[in-house]
Formats: structure tokens, C-alpha cells, sequence
């Protein structure tokens, strides 16, 4: 199964200079290489390494995700202090929370405003806005 989605995998490593080792192949192989963006959480991506028959321990999965976050090929969204998601869409965009099923995913930019942020206090600057929307079901 891998074997067909490593192409893609890999050059997406290569576009941020990371070198391809065969557990980071193997997880870009299953996080990008269908074309597809998704929202994991190591978790997630740990069984589906598992039902692909790669070797990686739960330690290599955070560790990698960590190191594509570095470089820039993932962002963390942390949705409370214990859970988070990491989005291979790296365009600026809200999120829905589905409390109710611990899922996450993406909300139409297009329908988002807004007006004003507060100005960051001396010394810093706003490196980015993370807006996640939490939703239950009637």
C-alpha cells in the first residue's frame, strides 16, 4: 500500500530539506501521499502506520511530526490542553471541533471575518490566529 503514495511522500520532504529516511517516508507516504489534505493526530497516524506494516514506534510518530512541523510541512492545531491535530493544509484557514466525535476539519475560510485583533504587546509580534469553531450535535 505505501509503496504507491512514497513518491509523493518523499517529495514533499525534499521540498522542505528534510532528509527521507525510511519512518519519515513511510508517515509523509501516509499523511500526503494520496494528494489529499487531513487533519491526524499521532494517534491516528501510529494505527495507520500499524495497518500499513511500517515499522515506527509511537515515540518515532511524535518525534516526526514534531520535525515536519519545524519545517514547516504541518501545523499543530491543539484543540484543549491534552489533544492535538496536525493539518497538512498550511493555507490560513478555520476549523470546526466535532466535540462529540473528536474530530477535526476545516471550515470555509470564505465565510470567516475578522475586523480586528488587538494589538500584540511591546516586544512581540502575532505570529499567527488559530480560530477553531467547537460544535456538538442536536
Amino acid at each position: 500500500m505505501l509503496d504507491d503514495l512514497t513518491d509523493r511522500g518523499t517529495e514533499w520532504l525534499a521540498s522542505a530539506g528534510l532528509r527521507p529516511t525510511r519512518q519519515r517516508v513511510a508517515l509523509a507516504a501516509l499523511l500526503v501521499g494520496d494528494g489529499h489534505d487531513r487533519h491526524v493526530t499521532a494517534e491516528w497516524l501510529f494505527e495507520a502506520a500499524v495497518q500499513a506494516n511500517a515499522d515506527v514506534s509511537l515515540a518515532t510518530v511524535y518525534n516526526t511530526l514534531k520535525a515536519f512541523c519545524d519545517a514547516g510541512l504541518l501545523r499543530e492545531i491543539t484543540v484543549d490542553g491534552s489533544r492535538s491535530y496536525f493539518d497538512t493544509n498550511m493555507t490560513d484557514h478555520p476549523h470546526f471541533y466535532w466535540e462529540d466525535d473528536g474530530v477535526l476539519t476545516d471550515a470555509p475560510s470564505d465565510q470567516l471575518r475578522i475586523e480586528r485583533l488587538p494589538k500584540a504587546p511591546n516586544g512581540a509580534r502575532i505570529a499567527s490566529v488559530d480560530v477553531v469553531i467547537r460544535l456538538r450535535r442536536d
